[in-house]
């Protein structure tokens, strides 16, 4: 997320950024002096005076060893933007002092093509311009929104943050399906690749509700129905989900501890 983060401010032109990383791979690098960002291996070795605002990519199980390492960034005024799972405002604070100004953010992988979705939750002493900063840097990756309670972090972390890796194992295991029935693996691939990527195109430019747009596909008594029959049984698809889910948002939530 933070090389996607990065490709975005520079491809619109905001800056300047400075990152910290402390092993950045050859890419990184290659990327940095191409584009005049410069790269610290520690936080002080980066002039911080200036800063607007600090941008934490980070693991939940890093943060917690590295927060301290930010207390002077966000000592200074800057605003502390978080996209760290299961690590809560009231945590941070803890560490950064009760007047650090935080906004914690759950962006997702399709940002690293502008396709993504952010949901951005506004902590104490967070300004209006704050949130028009914070919103901004998330824009790069794609759409915000704002929600109004930080418990719901952990939902939106297990739908839209993890949600791309269950559509992944749906071409996944779609492939699977068409292989058993005989296709080959390379043809099987294709098929349910372009599948899932043009349903969800085709749901992003229509504005008509999921549920009719398949219904549209199913025709009465046809091979779509006889499918649709497994996938919404009373244990299918939804309540698969629903479980899957709900295990994501109370990891999310044991992250805290």
């Amino acid at each position: 997320m933070g090389s996607a983060l990065l490709k975005g401010w520079i491809a619109n032109g905001l800056g300047p950024v400075a990152i910290v990383e402390t092993a950045p791979s050859p890419a990184l690098r290659k990327f940095a002096k191409q584009n005049g960002v410069a790269v610290h291996k520690n936080v002080a070795d980066a002039d911080t005076r200036a800063l607007k605002a600090c941008v934490i990519a980070l693991k939940p199980q890093i943060l917690k060893t590295e927060a301290a390492r930010l207390a002077g960034i966000a000592k200074s005024g800057a605003l502390m933007l978080s996209i760290a799972a299961g690590t809560s405002t009231a945590n941070l604070r803890k560490v950064w002092g009760p007047r650090a100004r935080i906004v914690r953010a759950m962006p997702n992988t399709p940002g690293a093509i502008g396709r993504g979705i952010s949901a951005l939750f506004a902590g104490k002493n967070v300004r209006p311009s704050d949130r028009k900063l914070a919103q901004s840097l998330l824009a790069a990756l794609g759409e915000t929104v704002w929600v109004g309670h930080e418990d719901m972090i952990d939902i939106v972390t297990a739908v839209s943050g993890s949600g791309p890796a269950y559509v992944f194992l749906l071409v996944e295991a779609l492939a699977a399906a068409a292989e058993a029935e005989g296709l080959p693996r390379v043809l099987a691939e294709k098929l349910a690749r372009a599948t899932i990527s043009g349903s969800g195109a085709l749901l992003d430019a229509d504005p008509r509700k999921p549920g009719q747009l398949r219904r549209d596909v199913t025709s009465p008594h046809g091979t779509t129905e006889a499918a649709l029959e497994i996938l919404m049984a009373q244990n299918g698809l939804t309540q698969l989900l629903v479980r899957a889910v709900a295990a994501a948002r109370a990891r999310a939530v044991a992250l805290r501890a």
